[in-house]
């Protein structure tokens, strides 16, 4: 990816347009399942030759990245699923699920 960017793009697009750390599966962040997001999510980051930081490092901050970048534009029914797209992930890779807290009134 090079420094120069067209005037009016953000980086963020800038490097989800032109980078290639992974190169993904097109739709994975649009799948229903979180399980489907995580495993394919794994593939890349496991075929990846380009990538600098373990697998499992690579996809999560690829799954991050898109859930920050869509910021507050992202329904909260879509960052949900991204976010137990992130604990899939983990599981995927032998880690613990991370605990969430209890929303209110539950």
């Amino acid at each position: 990816m090079s420094g120069a960017r067209a005037p009016g793009t953000r980086w963020s697009q800038a490097v989800t347009e032109h980078s290639h750390a992974l190169e993904l599966e097109p739709g994975v962040f649009t799948f229903d399942d979180p399980r489907q997001i995580a495993e394919s999510l794994k593939r890349s980051a496991e075929r990846s030759r380009r990538r600098k930081v373990e697998p499992f490092r690579s996809a999560m901050s690829m799954l991050t990245f898109y859930i920050n970048r869509a910021g507050r534009k992202l329904p909260r029914r879509d960052r949900e699923r991204l976010e137990r797209a992130k604990d899939e992930l983990r599981v995927l890779y032998g880690r613990p699920r991370r605990e969430r807290p209890r929303s209110a009134g539950h």
